[in-house]
């Protein structure tokens, strides 16, 4: 992945996060990696709801929806990196798993979209 690639998602794991505390979660972790079966963007906590969410940045033009990214073989990866995280930081929590989405959109002018989609999978 290139440097500007990487620095656009991660600006936009900066906006999702802030929204997410700003809705009230806690942020538990960000970009916790599982040896080659990927990343989890932010772990956070929605009262005693683990929320596992995925992050998904785009600048402004011709490129899908950002919230059009998770394809059914991604969600099913998002779960399988939930049930690893809960693995290792012992157990699901009572209020169970939520999968979210954050679709962060940069126009070329304006300030940035933040979409926050709940239980998508």
């Amino acid at each position: 992945m290139s440097k500007a690639r990487r620095g656009l998602g991660g600006y936009g794991e900066d906006l999702a996060a802030r929204r997410l505390a700003e809705s009230g979660m806690a942020i538990l972790e960000r970009n916790w990696r599982c040896g080659r079966s990927g990343e989890i963007d932010i772990v956070a906590r929605d009262g005693n709801t683990l929320v596992i969410c995925e992050v998904k940045t785009r600048r402004g033009g011709g490129y899908q929806h950002p919230m059009a990214a998770v394809t059914p073989k991604k969600a099913q990866r998002l779960l399988s990196l939930a049930e690893r995280w809960i693995q290792a930081h012992g157990g699901a929590p009572p209020g169970g798993v939520r999968i979210d989405l954050v679709g962060v959109l940069l126009p070329r002018r304006g300030a940035p979209a933040v979409e926050h989609a709940r239980g998508v999978v």
